[in-house]
């Protein structure tokens, strides 16, 4: 514990008075002070300019991140029949009909990632309030309701993230890891808040992207400088 606190201070100290640093800055100021024993996930908050209650202001989307993410993604696919082979043949974890629904109505999620086949949208609306606020339900628009399964599972298994804006307009996603190369990590965020600034929704006004920040899991986080982080 209190080599913990130690770290942790430490960290603190290194952070201190920093902020609107440049992507490669921030990207080693973070991986220098992430001083976990587990492999630190780099996650990256963009606070947005929107109200996503509004259904114009809505953000959503999904990115692909040029060096992955470092995570071993678990999938589940919704499917029947040769749907079904083609998702376990391409990696699925998980594949299943009424069965997999009742598993997740029992309350057993052990998944990252939800496909379904189209036909099978009608059993999967019925667990809408339980995979909805975990941001598992498929949705056409981030390629998770697909006929095409197969490319499906291997997009979320091959660095493929969603993303989709909170209540307050922040979007939060894990972009790597600190065991990653700083270019890499400088690489993976630049192509993450590119996809954010693409979905940019017909009802939002004025400044869009108002700050950018990075963080490991344990440690402290520090803004970027937006225009930097956007190539602006």
């Amino acid at each position: 514990m209190a080599k913990m606190s130690k770290n942790k201070t430490a960290a603190r100290a290194a952070f201190e008075g920093k902020a609107n640093l440049s992507v490669a800055e921030a990207v080693k100021l973070v991986k220098d002070n992430a001083r976990a024993k587990f492999d630190e996930t780099v996650e990256i908050a963009l606070n947005l300019g929107v109200d996503p209650r509004h259904a114009d202001q809505m953000v959503r989307g999904v990115v692909t991140l040029p060096a992955g993410t470092g995570k071993d993604v678990r999938v589940a696919v919704f499917a029947r029949g040769p749907k079904a082979d083609e998702a376990k043949e391409a990696g699925a974890d998980i594949v299943g009909a009424e069965d997999l629904m009742e598993t997740i109505q029992g309350g057993t999620i052990d998944f990252d990632r939800c496909i379904a086949t189209p036909d099978m949208m009608p059993l999967v609306g019925r667990l809408g309030k339980v995979l909805g606020p975990r941001n598992l339900m498929p949705n056409p628009k981030v390629g998770t309701v697909t006929m095409d399964v197969a490319d499906a599972v291997k997009a979320a298994k091959g660095g493929e993230v969603q993303f989709r804006a909170e209540k307050a307009g922040v979007v939060h996603a894990g972009i790597g890891k600190t065991s990653f190369a700083e270019d890499k990590l400088a690489e993976n965020l630049r192509a993450f808040v590119e996809a954010v600034g693409r979905a940019r929704p017909t009802g939002a006004k004025g400044t869009y992207m108002k700050k950018v920040s990075i963080s490991s899991t344990m440690g402290p986080g520090v803004s970027i400088d937006v225009a930097d982080a956007t190539g602006n």
